[in-house]
């Protein structure tokens, strides 16, 4: 079957591609091709199921620091398309979004269906073919056309975009066609630790420090005790920024945590001293200090071996060091990793060298274009990957129609 556009990968790069390109040439035919029997299912799950579409940051240069891979290459496009721009595009269609407190944003209805029904409408209304079930077995050039091989028959396009995300297959058939592409591996996961400090503790929230232990990697933010160990912002943002690095340790490593995050240990030993003169008839145990969940406080003063019964007046130097240590320096033995709710997102794809981030087309084949996370670009958790979507998606559009 012939087409002038044709896009592999029904998800939100996808959809937002084929929408705005039929919105600017009603005349072109256009199909979208989805291996699954569903599509959009990421931006079902995304968000708690609420789908946070992006985030309330409107400075090009500040937003594009939120991407461990693409902070470079993006500055460029969101200068052309970002979150006001898609929060416009949205409520242009009838869909409301509103600003939480942490900067995420999402649907006024606080469903991901909202999202699903404005680009099922929109494809409706403009014609555009969405066809499910169409597994891609291969794809070529061949005279200037684009033909695509699936489980249920033949495609022919003048132009093409791949937005199937990380699907090995593609990326395999992409290195065939002399495309480099970077291993995929996990981004955005918690941390599994078994410790006693936190085994009774899952649930507790608190500001953090929070270093893999002989690296630079680094992150500060809300750290939520779970479970199963660690996660927050704090420890996904260091899974990002650390997605290839940790990968490489087979997720076993040590990292160092700083409950009060703006002290250090020495620092922190003249508070306690400070505390000691101040409150000598008070019992440590009893008392949280520096603003810390009472149940944390308990945990790293019995790990520092002070009783429950100690008053500050009979504790001694060796204590109140060790006690600055488990605040300041407290060690954590990760074994191994959990995703984030169901929000997996992965670090690796096609090499940003071979894209041309002025059309998102590739540089090696004219009339092939990408946008999302088939790239080799991954951001932290708050609406950022779904950004990069829209943002890569737009741009492409508008240079698919303007070579029309």
């Amino acid at each position: 079957m012939q087409y002038d556009f044709l896009i592999i990968g029904g998800g939100a790069a996808g959809f937002f591609t084929a929408i705005n390109v039929a919105e600017k040439n009603p005349s072109l035919k256009i199909v979208i091709l989805e291996r699954g029997k569903e599509v959009l299912s990421k931006v079902r799950i995304s968000g708690g199921g609420r789908c946070n579409v992006t985030h309330a940051e409107f400075i090009p240069n500040e937003l594009s620091k939120n991407y461990p891979r693409g902070e470079k290459e993006l500055v460029g496009p969101f200068h052309t398309f970002m979150t006001g721009d898609t929060m416009e595009w949205f409520s242009s269609r009838g869909v409301e979004l509103k600003i939480e407190d942490d900067g995420r944003i999402f649907p006024v209805s606080d469903s991901s269906q909202t999202i699903i029904n404005c680009f099922l409408s929109e494809t409706k209304k403009l014609g555009i073919e969405v066809l499910k079930n169409h597994a891609v077995k291969d794809f070529y050039k061949e005279k200037g056309i684009w033909k695509v091989i699936t489980n249920q028959g033949s495609f022919e396009a003048k132009k093409m975009m791949l937005a199937t995300g990380s699907n090995p297959k593609i990326w395999a058939k992409l290195n065939k066609l002399d495309f480099k592409t970077i291993n995929a591996v996990p981004s955005l996961f918690t941390f599994n630790i078994k410790d006693t400090r936190i085994k009774d503790l899952p649930g507790i929230a608190t500001n953090a420090s929070v270093q893999v232990k002989d690296s630079k990697l680094i992150s500060d933010g809300p750290l939520l005790i779970t479970h199963w160990g660690m996660s927050g912002p704090a420890i996904l943002k260091l899974s990002a920024w650390g997605a290839v690095e940790l990968n490489s340790y087979q997720y076993n490593f040590e990292i160092t945590v700083n409950w009060l995050q703006d002290y250090s240990e020495e620092e922190t030993v003249d508070l306690l001293k400070g505390l000691k003169n101040k409150n000598p008839k008070q019992q440590v145990f009893k008392y949280a200090q520096f603003e810390l969940p009472k149940r944390l406080w308990q945990s790293l003063v019995v790990a520092s071996g002070i009783e429950n019964s100690t008053r500050w007046a009979d504790t001694n130097k060796v204590q109140l060091s060790k006690l600055s240590q488990e605040l300041t320096k407290g060690v954590f033995m990760v074994k191994g990793k959990s995703t984030f709710k169901e929000e997996f997102v992965t670090a690796g794809g096609i090499d940003l060298k071979e894209i041309n981030f002025k059309t998102f087309e590739s540089k090696k084949y004219e009339n092939l274009y990408f946008a999302g996370e088939i790239l080799n670009i991954d951001a932290i958790t708050g609406g950022f990957n779904f950004q990069n979507a829209w943002t890569g998606a737009y741009i492409a559009a508008q240079a698919i129609t303007s070579k029309t």
